[in-house]
């Protein structure tokens, strides 16, 4: 009887990866019925889990998605790692290919002019720590002003609130960030 229902899911979920072929990602879990946080344990807002994966990246991209909030790292066989993200808010979002062009842990972060500009009362200069707005790692996009960066706000996870940088967990940052390297290219899709 169990190989019968294996057969059963396995042929059902092979329906529904045919149907779903435009679809680069999607989670196999909701597929067979369980919900997306039906493996939940984590405080993270948005867990990270392992999904398929069909889209043209190769291993070892990452994929940023703005519009689903969403953060993929492309792995081999066919999946990739899902982590939920915050943001730019309106009038921020941008996307581009680009290159992890530097890794730090707990960066200090100097804003930049721009943002002075709009929020004159934010510190000119804050060193690395818990306190600091880019939290337990980030990682630098080329020579844009934009980050990968963890959050001491957890509850912005999923949310478009920045200036264009896409924050994280401070445990889903650092995870992401023993899993690239710098050179590793960063596809930003709206």
């Amino acid at each position: 009887m169990s190989r019968f229902l294996a057969a059963v899911c396995a042929t059902a979920l092979a329906s529904v990866v045919a149907t779903t072929a435009h679809a680069e990602f999607f989670d196999s879990r909701e597929v067979m019925g369980f919900g997306p946080n039906f493996f939940a344990g984590s405080s993270n807002p948005i867990p990270r889990e392992v999904v398929m994966y069909s889209g043209p990246y190769a291993p070892g991209t990452v994929v940023i998605n703005t519009s689903e909030r969403r953060l993929y790292l492309v792995l081999q066989g066919g999946r990739a790692l899902r982590y939920g993200i915050g943001v730019g808010r309106d009038g921020f979002r941008w996307s581009g290919v680009h290159r992890i062009s530097a890794k730090r842990e707990w960066p200090s972060w100097t804003p930049p002019k721009q943002m002075l500009r709009r929020r004159p009362d934010l510190p000119r200069h804050m060193a690395g720590g818990i306190d600091n707005p880019l939290g337990a790692r980030a990682m630098y996009l080329g020579s844009t002003l934009y980050r990968i960066h963890g959050s001491n706000e957890p509850e912005t996870i999923g949310q478009a609130v920045s200036s264009g940088c896409f924050r994280m967990t401070n445990e889903d940052v650092a995870d992401l960030y023993d899993r690239v390297r710098v050179g590793t290219t960063v596809v930003v899709r709206n």
